[in-house]
């Protein structure tokens, strides 16, 4: 009999024994499948930031060489005949000179405003200052006074703007963009009215 009971509790030992072996063996499998499992993420890049071009400067770009030429002359040109003017308006003796130089500054004055909105909304950039050619001609025309100022500016106007006109009608005719084009024709009357005032001027000073 005794040994019946030992025999029953050999026998319950080993299955409570094989049971818990079942038991951490699954275990031991869910947190080895656990710790194996992939991530499952995936690293996406854009390429919008190698793809994308920029357009800025198009319209600059697109100007031809004329356009160019004329815009930077127009420029230079024209912040001249400001400067030009206020000096007769301050140093000229004859009322005549004075009223021509008060009429350059008014006149020019514009059109370099309406140049300067046409190069703003062409990406375009015009020169600010005069080149060494036109800084000599305001430096020499300060350097006079009286009647010599007088008949020197005259001189200045006449030749100044038969070249204005000869480059404008250039543009008007050859030029690309079509807003500089439009600007080249419709500032030439106002540069011919100046023309035929200037040889009046000189007329009245020789």
């Amino acid at each position: 009999m005794k040994n019946s009971i030992l025999t029953v509790l050999a026998v319950a030992a080993m299955v409570a024994c094989k049971k818990n072996e079942t038991t951490t063996s699954d275990q031991s499998a869910d947190t080895t499948a656990t710790m194996s499992a992939p991530a499952d993420t995936t690293m996406t890049t854009g390429d919008s930031a190698t793809t994308a071009t920029s357009d800025s400067n198009t319209a600059s770009a697109s100007l031809s060489a004329q356009d160019k030429k004329f815009a930077d002359a127009a420029a230079t040109g024209g912040i001249m005949e400001v400067m030009l003017g206020q000096l007769a308006e301050s140093n000229a003796s004859s009322a005549t000179v004075k009223s021509l130089g008060a009429m350059m500054v008014k006149d020019h004055g514009k059109a370099n405003d309406e140049l300067k909105k046409w190069a703003s909304a062409s990406g375009y950039t015009l020169p600010t200052a005069l080149d060494a050619e036109k800084q000599k001609k305001y430096d020499d025309l300060k350097a006079k006074k009286g009647a010599e100022f007088d008949r020197m500016y005259a001189d200045l106007m006449v030749t100044d703007h038969q070249k204005d006109i000869a480059e404008f009608k250039k543009q008007a005719s050859d030029g690309s963009e079509a807003s500089l084009k439009s600007f080249a024709s419709s500032t030439l009357p106002t540069l011919e009215h100046h023309l035929m005032e200037s040889e009046k001027a000189k007329k009245a000073v020789k």
